[in-house]
C-alpha cells in the first residue's frame, strides 16, 4: 500500500511539473555606458528608451543597464572600454579619441551639415556604404548620429569676426576646431563636456564651442551669455558594442541588436537632438542674451575663408580617399535635407 501511495505521488508530482510555464531562458544583462548626464533628455528619451525597447523586444533575454555620466567609462575610454568588454554597449563622440576616427570626422567639417537630422542622415549613410567600416572593425556599430552644428558661446563678449578669438580660452570639442581657434591667437584648451561648466565658472576658460543641445543639458546658458552662429563643426557620435558579446548571443537575440541599429535608431537620436537643440536656444533668448548669426558662413568675407582653410587643412592632413568621403558626405545632403521639420 505504501509503495502505491508513493508511486500516486510521483505521478502527481510529474503531471504538476509537465502544466508548469517552460522556464524561461536565463537573462543577459548588457551594460552601456555613455556620457550624458542621468535624467537628461537624451539619457531618458534615447538610451533608457533604447534599453527599454530591447528589453521588451528579447521578452526580458537581454536587459539593459544604464551608467550615465561616465560612471562606468570616461569620455575619452568609452570606445576601447568597449573593445574591451569593460561596457558591452558604449555611447561617445569619436572626438574624444583624438586621431582614431580621422574618416568618420570628415562629416564634423564646417558646412557638411546643417542640423542633427542632417548631420545624422550623413553619417550613418556613409558607414552603410562601407566608406568607415575599417575604424570600427573592432567593435559591433549600433548607430551613428551627430550633435547638430557647434557654435561659439562667450562669457563676458560677443564674438563678430575671427579677429576677435585673439587671446581667449576656449573648450574646443575636438582637435580639429582647436585647431582652427588656434590659428586664430585663441588659446584652446580640451576637455569633456561634463566639465565644462565647473571649468567656465572658475575662469579656466572664456568660452567654448558647442551646439544648442550642450549648452541646454550642461547647463552652459547659466555662464556664457554672448553667441556668435557661426558653423564650426557638428560633432560626430557613436552607440557600439561589444564585438565578442554580439558574437556570443543566439541568432534569436542578435536579431533583436539588429532590429535596435541603423538609421531608424540614428534619426531617433537626431529628433531628440533637434529637439533639444531649440529649446537650448530658446533658453537662451528667454534669458535676454546676445547673438549674432552668420548667414551662409563659407561664404562671409570674414569667416568663410577660415572655415575654407580649415576644410582644406583636415581633408590634406587624411590624405588618402579623405576627399572622396568629403564629396560623398556633400552629396549626401540633399538625400539627408530636412525637408519635413
Amino acid at each position: 500500500m505504501k509503495k502505491s501511495q508513493t508511486t500516486v505521488t510521483q505521478a502527481a508530482l510529474l503531471s504538476a511539473l509537465v502544466l508548469l510555464p517552460a522556464v524561461s531562458q536565463a537573462q543577459t544583462t548588457l551594460r552601456l555606458a555613455h556620457v550624458w548626464p542621468g535624467g537628461s533628455m537624451i539619457d531618458s528619451a534615447l538610451f533608457q528608451a533604447w534599453s527599454k525597447s530591447v528589453n521588451e523586444a528579447s521578452d526580458g533575454q537581454l536587459n539593459v543597464e544604464v551608467f550615465p555620466s561616465q560612471t562606468l567609462a570616461k569620455s575619452a575610454q568609452t570606445y576601447e572600454s568597449t573593445t574591451r568588454g569593460i561596457t558591452d554597449v558604449g555611447a561617445s563622440a569619436q572626438g574624444y579619441t583624438a586621431g582614431r576616427f580621422p574618416l568618420t570626422q570628415i562629416v564634423e567639417l564646417p558646412g557638411v551639415s546643417s542640423s542633427a537630422r542632417e548631420g545624422a542622415c550623413i553619417l550613418q549613410s556613409l558607414f552603410e556604404q562601407g566608406h568607415l567600416e575599417q575604424e570600427y572593425a573592432d567593435t559591433h556599430p549600433l548607430f551613428f548620429f551627430t550633435t547638430g552644428p557647434g557654435y561659439l558661446h562667450t562669457k563676458d563678449k560677443l564674438i563678430e569676426t575671427p579677429d576677435d578669438l585673439a587671446g581667449l580660452r576656449l573648450r574646443r570639442p575636438t582637435p580639429l576646431v582647436g585647431d582652427m581657434m588656434e590659428r586664430l591667437d585663441a588659446q584652446a584648451v580640451g576637455m569633456p563636456a561634463p566639465d565644462v561648466f565647473t571649468s567656465m565658472q572658475r575662469g579656466v576658460v572664456d568660452g567654448l564651442s558647442f551646439n544648442w543641445e550642450g549648452m541646454k543639458t550642461f547647463r552652459l546658458n547659466e555662464l556664457a551669455h554672448y553667441h556668435t552662429e557661426v558653423p564650426l563643426y557638428d560633432l560626430s557620435l557613436f552607440a557600439v558594442m561589444n564585438q565578442r558579446n554580439y558574437e556570443n548571443l543566439s541568432a534569436e537575440l542578435q536579431q533583436v541588436i539588429d532590429e535596435h541599429s541603423g538609421m531608424e535608431w540614428s534619426m531617433r537620436a537626431a529628433e531628440v537632438y533637434d529637439t533639444l537643440i531649440a529649446q537650448g536656444r530658446q533658453e537662451a533668448e528667454e534669458a535676454g542674451h546676445e547673438f549674432i548669426v552668420i548667414e551662409d558662413a563659407l561664404n562671409d568675407p570674414d569667416w568663410g575663408p577660415v572655415l575654407q582653410e580649415t576644410i582644406d587643412n583636415y581633408l590634406n592632413e587624411v590624405g588618402g580617399n579623405a576627399r572622396e568621403i568629403y564629396d560623398a558626405a556633400m552629396g549626401l545632403k540633399e538625400e539627408c535635407a530636412v525637408t519635413n521639420a
